[in-house]
């Protein structure tokens, strides 16, 4: 709606959207009284301006609001310079202790950004003091109140309240008390266990380790891919496939047949066998040769019926793939890449590493600072062998020339003979898979482990076969069918003859 005689003043704007600038200076020249003088009285655009003064003027008296005093993280305070003494803070969080001294009450809050939380001195004389010593163990708080140092051992600073505020309250039967509580024990209350020390410090550090990780690639240029969890393909024969079906399993008897008696899966939603992924390199070599270097970091599922602690049924795994590039890059890049991680996560997750070094693992800090600042040993799969079989070890598994290196072989080399790090490189062709570049002897193919103390192999990689007439004798030699998905796959790609190679690093076990 417009003014309806815009000949007697210049106005331009639609209602709702202000005085046009004319208005504006009219007003600011000769006030309103001239202004309204030119419109006649008593009509409405005389009623409109009026109002909108009166909002013009509402606007100008509007106060602004009393300051608000921002929540601030735990382990900030922690951090933070001798400049943040004195400061007012806000700090939320759930309390791990509670001490009444009489005058004083003593709250340990903890908001989970560290390992240790920070201490809240709440003056007897204080109007909180009262709801502050009767609190317990797990209750949610809110606190006000001034940075001060802390004369304390282990803290350089703490809180002293000026009001308090409860979220909620913990009874007595809240099972997280002041001790150590078992892995067996948290199991069964998975809804409060990660406000324990040792899952805390797994979170924050996973969550570094996954950080670090998009962070080391992409500032090389690769190019983050998110690879299908839903696959018909096995990608590698890397194991055992978890099968995802729509068809009535628990009802076997409602499950149609085909002539030859097997499950019809063209009642299934997919319409044919369908799984978890358990590697998502497939689709990474693809791209790779689109868009050189990529790599992928997401769930993989393996149904291996293993009860070690070295075979999950579900896992996180990074799997980058170069092209025009070969095995030595492969290792040079997996060494970048694990030294990287393990700096990130020593100088922002100190305390927790310390933590696990003392309760979960003993020595583990002085493990990694030697993984970090010492070179990466390297040697064949033969040299590896004729080690392992000239020491005097025991082992349950003999040692022989064509065959996989047990756990117990991998930790040997690497804790006991090389005392670091060591890549493992060219093993027996028939202990690998098929795409792996066959080597000039015939006998090897360009693969590598990287094993690792305490651990066994946490790296695996490969430079990839580009010769086609080699690709399609290995595949023939290990009775595979060139019609399969991977396998066609492969073959398509590499008519573009070019060197790809890639690594597969399980999260998993890069701490734990």
């Amino acid at each position: 709606m417009f003014f309806k005689r815009p000949s007697m003043v210049d106005w331009k704007a639609p209602l709702g959207f202000g005085l046009s600038p004319s208005i504006l200076g009219a007003r600011k020249r000769s006030g309103t009284g001239l202004l309204c003088s030119r419109i006649r009285a008593g009509s409405s655009s005389c009623r409109l301006y009026r109002s909108m003064k009166m909002c013009l003027a509402s606007e100008a008296e509007v106060k602004p609001e009393t300051t608000k005093i921002e929540r601030i993280k735990v382990r900030s305070i922690q951090d933070a310079e001798e400049s943040i003494v004195g400061t007012e803070v806000k700090v939320n969080g759930w309390l791990r202790t509670v001490r009444d001294q009489k005058q004083f009450a003593f709250l340990n809050i903890n908001d989970g950004s560290s390992l240790s939380g920070v201490q809240i001195v709440v003056d007897g004389s204080s109007g909180s003091y009262d709801t502050a010593k009767s609190l317990t163990t797990g209750s949610s708080v809110s606190v006000v109140g001034t940075v001060v140092k802390s004369p304390g051992k282990g803290q350089k600073y703490e809180i002293q309240a000026k009001s308090l505020h409860v979220f909620g309250t913990a009874d007595q039967s809240y099972p997280l008390q002041k001790k150590r509580h078992s892995f067996e024990f948290l199991r069964g209350i998975a809804h409060l266990r990660a406000r324990t020390n040792a899952i805390g410090a797994v979170a924050r550090v996973r969550s570094s380790l996954a950080y670090s990780t998009h962070k080391f690639f992409c500032d090389r240029g690769f190019v983050y891919l998110n690879s299908p969890i839903l696959t018909a393909s096995d990608a590698e024969g890397a194991g055992e496939l978890f099968q995802v079906t729509t068809l009535p399993v628990t009802k076997p008897e409602d499950i149609k047949t085909t002539d030859s008696g097997e499950a019809d899966f063209a009642e299934d939603f997919f319409e044919k066998p369908t799984f978890l992924t358990v590697s998502g390199q497939l689709s990474a070599e693809s791209y790779a040769t689109a868009l050189s270097d990529v790599y992928t970091f997401g769930p993989t599922f393996r149904a291996e019926n293993s009860n070690t602690s070295r075979h999950l049924a579900e896992f996180w795994m990074v799997e980058p793939e170069m092209a025009f590039a070969d095995l030595q890059d492969d290792m040079a890049n997996a060494e970048a890449y694990v030294k990287y991680c393990i700096n990130y996560v020593l100088e922002n997750n100190a305390e927790d590493v310390e933590f696990f070094s003392k309760f979960v693992e003993k020595g583990l800090m002085e493990k990694l600072e030697t993984v970090r600042r010492e070179p990466f040993a390297s040697i064949s799969y033969t040299e590896a062998v004729q080690i392992l079989q000239e020491s005097k070890a025991k082992f349950v598994f003999p040692v022989e020339w064509g065959t996989d290196l047990q756990s117990e072989h991998e930790r040997y080399l690497a804790e006991k003979h090389f005392q670091k790090p060591v890549f493992v490189y060219n093993y027996p062709v028939g202990i690998k898979a098929f795409y792996m570049r066959l080597n000039d002897d015939q006998k090897t193919v360009a693969a590598m482990d990287l094993l690792v103390p305490g651990i066994g192999e946490l790296v695996g990689g490969s430079q990839r076969e580009e010769r086609l007439d080699l690709l399609e004798k290995r595949i023939a030699d290990a009775g595979l069918e060139k019609v399969g998905f991977a396998t066609q796959r492969r073959i398509e790609k590499k008519c573009s003859i070019q060197y790809t190679r890639s690594l597969s690093v399980g999260t998993k076990r890069m701490f734990f």
